[in-house]
């Protein structure tokens, strides 16, 4: 089975990814990633690391942008800081930046990142003979090449299987850099592609772009996101080693109920295979709770995007640019007890219906009875950022450190218990 890749944007972040059932997370600190407002200081990087590793999950660093000559001062240290830290490998684009890793920490298994746009045999062929340990492909690939791909070398391939899609070359934008200043191979993309447009040519009278514009404007570059969840025995039969989950930047929130999907997806594979053999991958469904989780955590719109045909009209989001969940985060339990102890990330109020997140895709369902603040004091009002003891009913007993909850709209979260897994409660 294909390792299951988790984004780790803060500390907070890679313990919910840890507890829904990662096999690995990647991080970064330093301005060397192409998330720098994701980056963990230090210290961070340190403990996230030996955390991973405590619960037996790898954690790999990223240090991705494509350096100019004053970006690589500084690198020396940060390797030796990441080789210290004792990450698992670290993710590289730029020749250069690989090159200095390799004199500097050659006991370091290099991942390289899909910024190095492999999209061809030869190119992995190449890479391989640097000694690369494994390729994060083009996003630009359809699956028959993947297999192609795989057919040739024998280092690990890895794919993205969820979340934001760039409309440039597998994130090759200089369109932040021109707008705002602000150079997205280094880290500081501000998604101009997100951006509300009206286009005019102003020398060419009567020549305009065909723009489908609302009183919202157009969102002429703006994709859908990214959704290979039902591709999942298409991308291991195909013979891909790991599927990587996009979104540092993201919610805890996010991660986790993601993390928590594609884990469940995975182990139901797993089990399946185990019972029929390969051939069951043939004509495996996943069942229709999937889809429904995959509603309550939010999107642009999926697209497949040129997994089997490249992306036309339909996979660009012309209406917005904001997701679009059916549920929102409530809190994040902090201590199991009866009651736990939460931290509100969106305001609770007493009567609220709330699910909890279980390992599984199994969902508690529960109605906020009683709330106590950090004073013992009774609320009837949590605002997000505070620690509450929280009481509802049923009691949520079986609840863990780093679990998520959830608030949805009311005709769907005032019923006391349910389970949303269908035919997967046990996955």
């Amino acid at each position: 089975m294909p390792e299951l890749l988790a984004p780790a944007g803060s500390l907070d972040k890679l313990k919910i990814a840890v507890h829904y059932g990662a096999d690995a997370v990647y991080l970064s600190g330093g301005p060397y990633s192409l998330r720098s407002r994701a980056a963990l200081s230090s210290e961070e990087l340190v403990a996230g690391v030996a955390y991973a590793h405590r619960h037996r999950v790898k954690a790999y660093a990223t240090v991705n942008i494509l350096a100019h000559n004053r970006d690589l001062g500084g690198l020396p240290e940060h390797i030796d800081l990441l080789r210290q830290a004792g990450v698992d490998a670290i993710i590289v684009a730029d020749p250069g930046v690989f090159s200095l890793a390799r004199r500097l920490a050659p006991e370091l298994p290099i991942h390289l990142s899909t910024q190095a746009n492999v999209t061809n045999l030869e190119s992995a062929r190449f890479w391989q003979a640097q000694g690369v340990r494994r390729l994060n492909l083009a996003r630009e690939l359809g699956l028959s090449e993947l297999a192609e791909i795989r057919r040739a070398v024998g280092i690990e391939l890895e794919v993205f299987v969820h979340g934001a899609l760039c409309v440039s070359y597998s994130g090759r934008c200089a369109l932040s850099l021109y707008l705002n200043g602000r150079d997205a191979n280094l880290g500081q993309c501000t998604h101009p592609c997100r951006y509300r447009y009206a286009l005019m040519e102003e020398r060419r009278p009567g020549q305009y772009f065909p723009v489908e514009e609302d009183s919202r404007g157009a969102y002429i570059f703006n994709s859908k996101d990214l959704c290979l969840l039902h591709r999942l025995p298409d991308l291991i039969t195909a013979g891909t080693d790991a599927i990587k989950i996009e979104g540092r930047m993201k919610s805890a929130y996010y991660v986790g109920a993601t993390v928590r999907l594609y884990r469940t997806a995975l182990d139901l594979i797993s089990r399946r295979l185990d019972q029929e053999g390969p051939e069951a991958l043939t004509a495996l469904r996943l069942p229709s709770a999937f889809a429904e989780e995959l509603a309550k955590i939010g999107s642009r719109g999926y697209t497949e995007n040129f997994l089997h045909h490249p992306p036309g009209a339909e996979d660009m989001q012309h209406q917005g640019s904001d997701y679009q969940p059916t549920h929102v985060p409530a809190g994040i339990i902090r201590q199991a007890g009866n009651p736990p102890l939460v931290e509100a990330r969106s305001p609770i109020l007493l009567g609220d219906g709330l699910e909890y997140l279980a390992q599984g895709l199994k969902n508690a369902r529960t109605v906020v009875t009683k709330m106590t603040n950090a004073d013992g004091k009774l609320i009837r009002r949590a605002n997000p950022g505070a620690l509450i003891q929280l009481a509802t009913d049923p009691p949520l007993s079986a609840v863990a450190e780093f679990g998520l909850l959830r608030k949805g709209p009311p005709a769907t979260t005032d019923a006391p218990e349910a389970s949303l897994a269908g035919g997967t409660q046990d996955a």
